[in-house]
């Protein structure tokens, strides 16, 4: 029997938890609460009504606020926790995690103050464990078409083809494919930076620029997060897989997308303040906009969308002046 624990009863943790419960039956599931509350209201529904009403909980999941009972020789721990909790929620797990555990990060972000991409933050924070045992999921996975049983891939990246075997082994199943790559961080910085595109995209939409427009962000977004990629020292391939376009299609193209929900409900005029202050879930792509934006200065690579991006969010500017300045830019060649 396999043992995985899940640190963070987020949509995409508790998405994850039950698909594996159901897909691989002989595996023991641990879900990681924040506390004794949300561990009771858990068991006592059967669900996460918060985030995923009318999904009942397979009898292979554990609740548990226990750290001890949950993290202790454990085979995977996947970590589904928001970017801007992920260090803390390390810091908070990291005496209970055995040294011979697989630490999967399934957390699409870049951590604003220090510009590390998650797997990095791990290194940080466990100590006991090996950089062969820290891996990253990523993929077109929108969380509410997995859990309805609808089939899709993803792919899981580590430095140790073993450990990408070891995990494609436990979370494979018929609903959830994965495939492997060993470039962590074109892997990592993909699945952070299609955020940003998507909420250009949604500003496109609420903007009702229509799909011209919109083809044309998602293509200009791809070719800025493999410039940044490629700089950083990811393989230029990357981005073109499911990490890369894969995503990108994906996060771009639905209405599910809360980084697109967010961007088109910028178009249309509503306040950053307001539309987060209305959603349940974290769009990752408003924290990872000013990440981004610190590493591209300081390594002075152009970013024209997401410095339009951060600027609508963070500096007042009205989506259609941000569209209009992108648009007059001095004319170049496309590559």
């Amino acid at each position: 029997m396999t043992k995985i624990s899940i640190v963070g009863a987020t949509t995409w943790g508790t998405t994850l938890a039950i698909v594996n419960a159901i897909g691989n039956q002989e595996n023991e599931i641990f879900l990681l609460t924040r506390s004794q509350d949300e561990t009771t209201k858990l068991e006592n529904e059967n669900q996460n009504s918060k985030f995923l009403p009318g999904y009942s909980f397979p009898n292979n999941i554990n609740i548990t606020n226990s750290q001890s009972e949950a993290l202790e020789n454990t085979d995977l721990v996947i970590l589904a926790v928001p970017s801007i909790t992920f260090r803390e929620n390390l810091t908070n797990i990291k005496d209970f995690i055995s040294s011979n555990s697989i630490l999967l990060s399934a957390t699409k972000g870049i951590e604003i103050s220090s510009g590390l991409r998650m797997t990095q933050i791990i290194k940080n924070e466990i100590s006991n464990v090996s950089d062969q045992n820290i891996c990253v999921l990523s993929g077109p996975n929108l969380a509410k078409e997995i859990i309805q049983g609808k089939p899709c891939s993803s792919v899981v990246a580590s430095s140790d083809e073993n450990t990408i075997n070891t995990v494609q082994e436990i979370l494979n199943s018929e609903l959830f494919r994965l495939y492997g790559n060993t470039d962590i961080i074109g892997v990592e910085i993909a699945g952070a930076m299609k955020n940003i595109t998507a909420i250009a995209s949604g500003i496109s939409d609420g903007l009702n620029f229509g799909d011209n427009a919109k083809s044309s962000l998602i293509t200009r977004g791809l070719a800025e997060m493999t410039r940044l990629g490629v700089a950083m020292g990811a393989k230029q391939s990357t981005f073109s897989g499911l990490a890369g376009m894969g995503d990108l299609i994906a996060t771009c193209s639905s209405p599910q997308s809360r980084n697109t929900q967010l961007g088109m409900r910028l178009g249309q005029g509503e306040t950053l303040k307001n539309i987060q202050s209305s959603m349940v879930n974290v769009a990752e792509g408003v924290s990872t906009t000013k990440a981004v934006i610190n590493i591209s200065k300081s390594m002075k690579i152009n970013m024209p969308l997401a410095e339009a991006v951060f600027k609508v969010l963070f500096e007042n500017i009205k989506p259609l002046d941000a569209y209009k300045s992108l648009m007059n830019r001095t004319t170049k060649l496309e590559i």
